[in-house]
């Protein structure tokens, strides 16, 4: 969606009014009550499509993917539809791969805000066998249900800021493990050596 948006108003007539559009949907969400109607009315109630449908397609990342791709130069674009090349292989063999460090900070924002939506799952999971990690926690650490004597005697003895520590040390073992390999595109340059003379 970021690449025929990133084209200027000659090239792509009427992409003013797509990004309006796109502009006005973010400001203007539809709220709660709206979403958990359509995902009701899509059958997807307890289904993990419910947790992934709603927020598939983050119109912020759309709006940074774009500025990032006007930003490259157009001289390589001009030089891939002078070799005969279309618009769907300059994407495929020239901006998405220039676009590494836009796409790396975009999938760092995907798989965090996914990664921390507790109250997605809480909303759209009836069953507590199909809460997402985060809801789990959450549950966890929200109903302390002590039902008879020996969970008493085994809840006295953890601490609330313990089982805390340990939810926030279980929630960020992923992060620790997907962060190293995306580390090294905000490091590249994002053009270096592509452009010569």
């Amino acid at each position: 969606m970021a690449y025929p948006l990133s084209k200027t108003n000659r090239e792509f007539n009427g992409r003013y009014i797509y990004i309006w559009c796109l502009i006005f949907v973010m400001i203007f969400n539809g709220g709660l009550v709206p979403n958990y109607i359509l995902i009701k009315n899509l059958n997807l109630l307890d289904n993990i499509w419910s947790l992934i449908l709603p927020g598939a397609v983050p119109i912020f990342n759309v709006i940074l993917m774009m500025n990032f791709i006007r930003q490259l130069p157009k001289d390589i674009e001009e030089a891939v539809f002078i070799d005969g090349c279309s618009h769907f292989q300059c994407l495929v063999r020239i901006i998405i791969p220039l676009s590494a460090p836009a796409l790396a900070t975009v999938v760092l924002f995907s798989f965090l805000s996914h990664w921390n939506a507790y109250f997605d799952g809480l909303i759209y999971m009836n069953k507590s066998l199909n809460y997402p990690l985060q809801t789990f926690l959450y549950m966890v650490i929200a109903s302390r249900d002590i039902t008879n004597i020996d969970q008493a005697a085994s809840f006295a003895e953890v601490n609330a800021t313990t089982l805390k520590s340990a939810q926030l040390f279980v929630s960020m073992v992923p992060i620790f493990i997907v962060y190293p390999f995306l580390q090294r595109y905000f490091i590249k340059g994002l053009t270096l050596g592509a452009v010569k003379g």
